[in-house]
C-alpha cells in the first residue's frame, strides 16, 4: 500500500509523463523518482528520499516556492518541460489537500519576466511539411503576436528554414511523424534549439481549422487571409491546441491572427545572418560587437523587441521605407526633443507584456502600479510629439494611437494601494476608500488590534502585576502571561490556558472575543481583497486592446527615436532608395568596426555597382588589409537602408535588393560530417541556385579550402556563372587571393578589378585600407605571417621558396618541381582562336534549335581535335 499523497502525485505524473512535475508541499515544490534525480543534477541541489511505505523510500528533491523561478529557468534552459502542481482551494478531502496542474511551462510558453529577455521576443512556433508545401506559424504569448504563412514550390522547405532562422523560436512544434525524420534532421540548430513532438492529427487541416474557428469565434477564416492555405492553418491550429493544454489563459489575448508572405521582406539565410553578425557575433556573443549593439539606443523593452524585428526583416517596399525614414528625419535634427523624449520613455515599463499578464491573470499589484505610472507618462509624450505632427503624416498616425487610457490609470490609482506588496499574499493591496465593505472590516479589525495593544497596560494597572505580558502564537492565539511570583494576584475571570516552567498563560472571554474578531477580519480581508483584485484586473483586461495599441505606438516612437539618435551621434546620412538596380555609396563605413577599433581612424571607401557598367567587383589584396571589412560594410549599409535606418556614409543611393547572400569565413560542421570546404561549397551552391538579378552577393575567398588549381578553377567558374547566367547577373563583390582572377575583367565586360592599396617602404609594408581600381600583384602573405609571429626560420624559408617560384625556377629549393602556373591552366588566347571567329559569324536569330545544336557539336569536335594535335 502507498500513501494517499503518493497516489495523488502518481496520477498527476501519469497525465504529464514528459514534464518535470513540481508538486507543492507547504513552502516547497517537491519532485520525486526520476524527476528528483534530474532536478538534483540540473539545479545542483541535494537529493534526499521520502518513505512511501514501510519498506520503500523514493528519491526526492525540493526547492523553496518563493525561489522557484530560478530553478524553473535552469530546467527550461536544459530543455525540459515543467508542470506546476499547486494546491487548489482550502478544503481537504479525507485529510488530503486537492492539487492540480495549474501551468505547464515549456521554452516557448514562459510568462515570468525573470525568465525572459526584455528586448527579445520569446516565440513558440509550429512547422508542418507536406511534399513541396510547408506551413509555419508562430506566437509570442507575452505580447499577443500571432502569425502564420505557407511556402510552396521546390524550395519551400529551404525558405521555411530561413524564416525559422529569422524567428529563432524558443520552441517548435512538429508532428510526431516528423521525429525522428527529415524535418527535424535538416533544420539547422541555429534556427531552433528545442523541438516538441506533437500529435500529428493536431496539424490536420480540418481539425486545425475548427480549433482556430472556435478560438477566434468566427465562421470563416477568410478575414484572416489563410482560408486557402491548409498548411498555414494546420500550423496555427496546432499552436492554439497546444496552448489550450499548457497555457489556457494565454489564449484570451490571441484575439487576432495575421497571415503574411515572406516575399514582402528581404530574405536573409542563416549563413548571412551569422556572417554579418546582425544580432550575435560569430563567436556567439550577443549584442556587443553586432549591428544590433550599435543601433539599439531604445529605452523601452517593447521598442527593443521591435528594433530586433525590423533588423531581421528588411523591407522591399520603397514607399514604406521612406515613411520610416521620414519619421527618423523629423527627429534627426532635433537634439533637445530627442533628449526630452528619451527621458519620458525611460519612465515606461513593458506595457505590452504587462497588458498580457493582466489578461492571463498572473499580474502582481506592483505591476499594476507600474502600468499606471507608464500610462500617466503618455500625455507628456503626446505633447512632446505634437511638434512633429505638422511635418510628417507618420507621426500624426502614431499620435492617434497613443491612448493614455485615463480610465485605466484612474481605476488603478483608486483601487491599488501605493505601498502594495509584490503579491496578493502580502495583504494591504486594495487602497482605503475603494471598497466600503473592505473598509468596514479593516476598521473593526483595526479597533480590535488597538484594544489588544492597550490591554497589557490596562491589566498591569488593574491587577498591579508589573510583569504581566500580552502575547500571541499560532497555536494558542492571544494570551496573558503571568510569572509564578505573582500568581496570587491573578483575577478570578482569568482562564488558565497553558502552564510553563516559570509562568502561566491565561485568556479572558473578552480577549477571546477580540481575537476571533481580528482573525476573522484578517481572513475576510484576504478573501475580499482577492475578489476585488480579480475584478479590477478583469476591468483592466477588457481594455487590453487599447493598452496594447498604446504599447505598440510607444515601441515605434522608441525605435524612430533610437535610429535618429544613432544617426546623429555617428554621422549617418539618409539613403536615397529606389527600385533601380544601381548602387552607389560615397565614403561608406563599417558601422561596428568604426566604433570598436579606435586605435586608428577608420578609412571610408566608395562603391559603384551599376550592372550595365560593372556588375561584379573582383577585389584583391593581402590579408588584414580590410577586404572582408569592406565587403561586410557594403552589405550592412544596404541592410540598414532597407530597415529604414540612416547609413554610415557621406552619400548612399541604394537600389532595393531582394536578398543578401554572404559566403565569408571558414566554418566546418563536423557533427554533420561536413568539412570546411564542404560547408563553403554548400553555401556557394545555395547562392547560385537562389540568387536573382536583384540580389547582392558578398563572396570572400571562394575555393580557398582546396588545392590551388581546384580553388582557382572553382572561383573562376563561379564568377563566369554569375556574370553570364540570364537569371542571375546579381550585383557581386568577390574578394580573392587568386590574382589570376583579375584576368576576368579582360574577358567579361561587366567585371571590374579593385584592390586594397598597400604602401611599401623598404622592408616595411603599410596597409592603407583604401579600395582603388586595378588588381593587386602581390598577396603579402609572408608579411602577414611574420606579423602573426611565425618563427623567423619559417619566414626566411618561405621567402626563399617564393623567390624561386617568382623566378620561374624548375625546382623549388629542397622541394619538387612545380606544376604549370594557374594562369597557364585557365587562360588561352581567345582573341585569335578560330572557334571564336566562327562563333561570331553565327546568326542565331535565323537558326533553329536543332541547327544550333548541330553547329555547337561541330565546334566542340574541332576544339577537341586542336587539343589532341597540341
Amino acid at each position: 500500500m502507498t500513501t494517499p499523497m503518493r497516489k495523488q502525485y502518481l496520477e498527476i505524473k501519469r497525465r504529464h509523463p514528459d514534464a518535470v512535475v513540481l508538486f507543492r508541499l507547504g513552502d516547497f515544490y517537491e519532485t520525486f523518482d526520476d524527476d528528483a534525480k534530474l532536478v538534483a543534477q540540473v539545479c545542483d541541489i541535494v537529493l534526499t528520499s521520502r518513505p512511501v511505505t514501510k519498506q520503500q523510500r523514493v528519491p526526492m528533491a525540493g526547492v523553496p516556492h518563493h525561489a522557484v523561478e530560478g530553478y524553473i529557468a535552469k530546467l527550461i534552459n536544459a530543455g525540459h518541460k515543467v508542470a506546476i502542481a499547486d494546491q487548489v482551494g482550502s478544503e481537504t478531502s479525507k485529510g488530503l489537500m486537492p492539487r492540480e496542474v495549474t501551468r505547464v511551462i515549456t521554452p516557448g510558453t514562459i510568462l515570468e519576466p525573470e525568465l525572459l529577455e526584455e528586448k527579445r521576443n520569446n516565440y513558440l512556433a509550429a512547422l508542418v511539411v507536406e511534399e513541396n508545401r510547408v506551413g509555419l506559424a508562430y506566437v509570442d504569448i507575452t505580447t499577443g503576436e500571432f502569425g502564420t504563412t505557407q511556402f510552396e514550390g521546390a524550395d519551400a522547405f529551404e525558405r521555411a528554414r530561413q524564416e525559422l532562422a529569422r524567428i529563432q523560436p524558443a520552441e517548435c512544434l512538429v508532428p510526431e511523424s516528423s521525429v525522428p525524420g527529415e524535418v527535424v534532421g535538416e533544420l539547422n540548430h541555429e534556427s531552433v534549439t528545442y523541438f516538441t513532438p506533437y500529435d500529428s492529427w493536431r496539424f490536420e487541416a480540418g481539425n486545425a481549422r475548427q480549433a482556430l474557428l472556435d478560438h477566434l469565434g468566427v465562421a470563416t477564416l477568410q478575414g484572416y487571409g489563410c482560408d486557402g492555405l491548409p498548411l498555414a492553418v494546420g500550423a496555427a491550429g496546432a499552436v492554439v491546441q497546444y496552448l489550450s493544454e499548457t497555457q489556457k489563459a494565454a489564449l484570451d489575448q490571441l484575439d487576432s491572427l495575421f497571415t503574411y508572405s515572406t516575399s514582402e521582406f528581404m530574405t536573409l539565410d542563416s549563413a548571412t545572418r551569422r556572417n554579418l553578425e546582425l544580432t550575435q557575433t560569430i563567436r556567439g556573443r550577443k549584442v556587443k560587437g553586432t549591428l544590433l549593439g550599435v543601433l539599439d539606443a531604445t529605452v523601452t523593452p517593447m521598442g527593443g523587441r521591435l528594433l530586433h524585428r525590423w533588423l531581421s526583416q528588411p523591407l522591399l517596399d520603397v514607399e514604406k521605407l521612406n515613411r520610416r525614414l521620414d519619421a527618423v528625419q523629423a527627429l534627426y535634427g532635433r537634439g533637445p526633443l530627442r533628449a526630452q523624449l528619451t527621458e519620458l520613455l525611460k519612465g515606461l515599463r513593458d506595457l505590452e507584456r504587462l497588458s498580457n499578464r493582466i489578461v492571463q491573470g498572473v499580474v502582481g499589484p506592483r505591476e499594476l502600479l507600474a502600468l499606471r505610472q507608464g500610462l500617466e507618462v503618455v500625455p507628456s509624450i503626446r505633447q512632446a510629439l505634437a511638434a512633429l505632427t505638422d511635418e510628417e503624416p507618420v507621426w500624426r498616425d502614431l499620435l492617434e494611437q497613443l491612448d493614455p487610457c485615463e480610465d485605466v490609470a484612474e481605476l488603478i490609482e483608486q483601487a491599488i494601494d501605493e505601498e502594495a506588496p509584490a503579491t496578493l499574499a502580502g495583504g494591504a493591496v486594495i487602497a482605503a476608500g475603494f471598497s466600503a465593505e473592505l473598509d468596514a472590516i479593516s476598521s473593526s479589525a483595526r479597533e480590535a488590534k488597538q484594544w489588544v495593544a492597550g490591554l497589557e497596560s490596562r491589566e498591569r494597572k488593574r491587577t498591579r502585576i508589573k510583569s504581566l505580558k500580552v502575547g500571541y502564537n499560532k497555536v494558542f492565539g492571544y494570551y496573558l502571561e503571568v510569572t509564578q511570583p505573582h500568581m496570587d494576584k491573578v483575577p478570578e475571570e482569568y482562564i488558565r490556558k497553558q502552564t510553563l516552567v516559570n509562568s502561566e498563560r491565561f485568556i479572558t472571554p473578552e480577549l477571546k472575543e477580540y481575537e476571533t474578531l481580528i482573525l476573522n477580519a484578517e481572513e475576510r480581508t484576504t478573501d475580499l481583497e482577492a475578489v476585488i483584485y480579480r475584478q479590477v484586473c478583469q476591468q483592466i483586461a477588457e481594455q487590453s486592446i487599447r493598452i496594447l495599441n498604446t504599447a505598440r505606438a510607444v515601441a515605434r516612437a522608441d525605435v524612430y527615436l533610437a535610429l535618429a539618435e544613432v544617426a546623429a551621434v555617428h554621422r549617418y546620412v539618409r539613403p536615397n532608395l529606389s527600385d533601380s538596380d544601381a548602387m552607389e555609396i560615397v565614403a561608406g563605413r563599417h558601422p561596428v568596426v568604426e566604433l570598436t577599433q579606435r586605435e586608428e581612424p577608420f578609412v571610408p571607401n566608395d562603391l559603384r555597382l551599376v550592372p550595365e557598367e560593372g556588375q561584379i567587383i573582383v577585389l584583391t589584396g593581402p590579408n588584414m588589409s580590410g577586404k572582408s571589412t569592406y565587403l561586410r560594410q557594403v552589405a550592412l549599409i544596404v541592410l540598414m537602408a532597407q530597415m529604414g535606418c540612416f547609413v554610415p556614409a557621406d552619400e548612399a543611393s541604394i537600389g532595393v535588393v531582394d536578398r543578401i547572400f554572404t559566403r565569408i569565413g571558414a566554418q566546418d560542421e563536423i557533427s554533420a560530417g561536413q568539412s570546411t570546404f564542404m560547408v563553403e561549397m554548400v553555401e556557394t551552391a545555395n547562392i547560385l541556385h537562389h540568387a536573382t538579378d536583384r540580389s547582392l552577393l558578398i563572396l570572400d575567398e571562394i575555393g580557398r579550402g582546396t588545392s590551388t588549381y581546384d580553388g582557382i578553377s572553382i572561383a573562376w567558374s563561379v564568377v563566369e556563372y554569375i556574370h553570364n547566367h540570364p537569371r542571375l547577373r546579381a550585383k557581386t563583390l568577390f574578394a580573392t587571393h587568386y590574382h589570376e582572377l583579375t584576368e576576368l575583367a579582360q574577358l567579361l565586360p561587366r567585371v571590374r578589378n579593385y584592390n586594397v592599396a598597400v604602401a611599401e617602404e623598404g622592408d616595411n609594408v603599410v596597409f592603407l585600407r583604401k579600395i582603388v581600381p586595378g588588381g593587386a600583384d602581390r598577396s603579402y602573405g609572408i608579411h602577414v605571417a611574420e606579423l602573426a609571429g611565425l618563427p623567423k626560420v619559417v619566414i626566411n624559408r618561405a621567402e626563399e621558396i617564393l623567390k624561386k617560384l617568382e623566378e620561374g625556377s624548375s625546382r623549388v629549393p629542397g622541394g619538387r618541381p612545380p606544376d604549370v602556373t594557374a594562369q597557364q591552366l585557365l587562360l588561352f588566347d581567345v582573341a585569335s582562336h578560330p572557334v571564336l571567329e566562327r562563333l561570331k559569324e553565327l546568326d542565331l536569330t535565323t537558326m533553329t534549335p536543332l541547327e544550333a545544336l548541330n553547329r555547337l557539336y561541330e565546334l566542340q569536335q574541332g576544339l577537341q581535335r586542336d587539343g589532341d594535335q597540341s
